[in-house]
């Protein structure tokens, strides 16, 4: 960790004080399980604190952004800037990929390119740097490396897969559109879900989300970019 610490404070200009809390911040849970014995922590807990202190950051961002954006509006647009594949996409950006430490088997599996991984490991880091340094760090770490892409209007349009797969599947005529969870983990407060969408009873796409309503966009996307349906 003190490799990352170096190019956290060349690149961002952030120093972390404890690297205990950078070190957690990047051990996933297959980690911390084969080596129980050491008792390692894992970043789950940080994960949870980093949500909070993003969501927080970028709703005030936004609330002074766009004083006449109504709540709605607000509220989709923070949820496609930390949204899973977004939050991956930041985390490859500062390279944090290379640092995570995985289990084996998670290694193998391609564990290291995943977006649920990524974006996880991007909030434990902001998690991390919120009781290392303060929220002015976080707040400033997110102003350098997230709010140019939003400024770009890279993620003004908020696609909502559900209603394109509707309107692709029913054009002509009614067709029996199903979303059903297959799986849940995680703890209570940050629980995972696996959904599938069926077609007149056949499996079309599979998704996975924090919540309910967002594995459902994920498996409607999976259906929506498969190459049997296409919009």
């Amino acid at each position: 960790m003190k490799t990352l610490n170096k190019i956290l404070t060349a690149d961002f200009g952030l120093h972390f004080e404890d690297l205990s809390l950078l070190e957690t911040a990047f051990t996933h849970t297959s980690f911390a399980n084969e080596h129980r014995l050491l008792k390692i922590s894992h970043n789950e807990r940080l994960e949870f604190l980093g949500d909070a202190v993003l969501q927080l950051i970028i709703s005030r961002y936004l609330y002074e952004k766009y004083p006449d954006r109504p709540e709605g509006d607000m509220s989709k647009l923070r949820s496609t800037f930390v949204r899973e594949e977004s939050l991956a996409g930041f985390s490859r950006t500062c390279g944090f990929d290379r640092y995570i430490k995985l289990g084996k088997g998670e290694e193998k599996s391609g564990g290291r390119k995943r977006d649920t991984i990524l974006g996880d490991v991007f909030e434990a880091f902001l998690g991390a740097l919120l009781l290392d340094s303060g929220i002015e760090a976080v707040e400033r770490f997110i102003y350098q490396v997230m709010i140019p892409q939003l400024e770009q209007g890279k993620f003004e349009k908020v696609v909502d897969y559900k209603t394109k797969l509707q309107e692709f599947l029913q054009i002509n005529g009614e067709i029996d559109i199903d979303y059903q969870v297959i799986a849940e983990s995680g703890p209570a407060h940050d629980k995972r879900f696996e959904v599938v969408v069926k077609v007149a009873g056949k499996i079309k796409g599979k998704g996975h989300g924090r919540s309910k309503k967002l594995a459902e966009q994920a498996a409607a996307k999976n259906a929506v970019e498969a190459g049997e349906i296409c919009i």
